[in-house]
């Protein structure tokens, strides 16, 4: 049965990731939000060391979930994150660590990979991951992918463009990472042809091209990478080569998302709590209280707004912790780890929104974070798939239709 209750350590981690969260991610927030692409590197290092000594990682490295046990990994880490967010998304997103090319690894690999790939982020100097999905011509629709993976003797050849990879260019060029790219084996196949494959960083062939200027989360580098005629080690690919004419490996690399959406979600709220928090105390300087538990005909429009955003990062949150607890009891979490990615990118999307109309003109100015915090929410409503996206995987689960005969 889910228990509501977070456990004493990750209560313990929780609190003391927020001390950290509001002592060494809140005084540079603005500065790496007006320097986008500038590194803080001594957080950077901060960050990795501090990363060393935590029973939770954001990626994972199989190793990480053995002090606190099996059963509560995924959740320690969505509490994490959602800590580390409500001091900065985009700092959040650049800490150095196996992130999304890490969950796939999880996901996907072999007990060897998951040694070979991840044993690397718990020494040495800072090192990052990333995962590279989308190209210029297919966005959320991962099936339609046109990256190419070619065997040849012992080795993958791979060509194609990625764009918008988090942490891309950390991960190829500025640390000893790794990216995990999605490609096709068999065109003709579908779906069925799509795997997943670890290359490896500054490996010859894979050049990161571009850096994406963007709205929000710009702390993070979101890279662009072009692969030609880039070679790897057989091995290196994630699950089995074997073709099926089902749709079975495809699910399989698609599982990988049933761990990265509950943390996006996870993300989301920590910039909605933020904005929540904020919103709060501004409010109360001002004299305003947030009267729980008075009768509906009597509350003011701004208590109406702010408890049912309230509300709605409670019921994301609730979703999220639920995702996350399947996960870590080994079941299967498709259904759920789309309910949260949808609630809670619809949710913050809102709640930022509306915390700035509550503050008026200080709610929009540069002097405070709250603009801020609504450009970075957006994000979590589109990457790891839009909110169009997993409303539709959701309503195909629930109604019991394959992609086919829902699209």
């Amino acid at each position: 049965m889910i228990d509501f209750e977070l456990s004493a350590d990750i209560a313990r981690s929780r609190d003391m990731i927020h001390m950290l969260a509001e002592s060494a991610m809140r005084p540079i927030s603005r500065e790496y939000d007006e320097h986008e692409h500038d590194k803080p590197m001594e957080f950077f290092d901060m960050m990795w060391n501090a990363s060393k000594m935590s029973p939770v990682s954001i990626g994972g490295d199989g190793k990480a979930a053995k002090k606190d046990g099996p059963a509560t990994r995924s959740l320690g880490a969505a509490v994490t994150i959602e800590e580390l967010s409500w001091g900065d998304a985009g700092l959040y997103l650049s800490i150095p660590n196996p992130g999304l090319g890490g969950a796939a690894v999880m996901a996907a690999g072999t007990p060897e990979q998951k040694e070979r790939f991840l044993a690397r982020f718990k020494e040495g100097a800072p090192k990052w991951g990333a995962m590279a999905i989308t190209e210029p011509s297919c966005g959320s629709d991962s099936a339609a992918i046109t990256t190419t993976a070619v065997r040849d003797g012992d080795q993958w050849v791979l060509n194609g463009t990625k764009i918008f990879c988090t942490s891309g260019y950390m991960a190829v060029e500025k640390s000893e990472g790794f990216v995990v790219v999605w490609a096709t084996v068999d065109k003709s196949a579908g779906r069925g042809g799509i795997k997943a494959f670890v290359v490896d960083h500054h490996t010859s062939g894979m050049t990161v091209t571009g850096l994406e200027k963007k709205m929000g989360i710009r702390a993070s580098d979101t890279a662009t990478i072009v692969f030609e005629d880039c070679r790897i080690p057989l091995n290196n690919l994630l699950g089995t080569a074997e073709v099926k004419k089902t749709t079975e490996g495809f699910k399989g690399v698609m599982a990988t998302f049933d761990s990265t959406r509950p943390i996006v979600a996870a993300s989301a709220l920590g910039i909605g709590r933020a904005a929540l928090d904020y919103t709060r105390e501004a409010l109360a300087k001002e004299g305003v209280a947030i009267r729980y538990g008075a009768p509906a005909h009597t509350l003011t429009t701004i208590e109406r707004d702010f408890m049912d955003m309230e509300a709605n990062l409670q019921a994301a949150r609730l979703l999220t912790w639920r995702a996350c607890w399947m996960m870590d009891q080994g079941m299967q979490n498709n259904l759920e780890a789309s309910m949260c990615k949808a609630k809670a990118g619809l949710a913050v999307t809102q709640v930022t929104q509306k915390a700035v109309e509550l503050l008026g003109p200080i709610g929009y100015s540069r002097k405070i974070l709250l603009e801020k915090w609504m450009r970075d929410a957006k994000i979590n409503d589109i990457f790891e798939g839009t909110q169009q996206i997993n409303l539709l995987i959701i309503a195909r689960r629930i109604l019991g239709y394959s992609s086919k005969e829902l699209s």
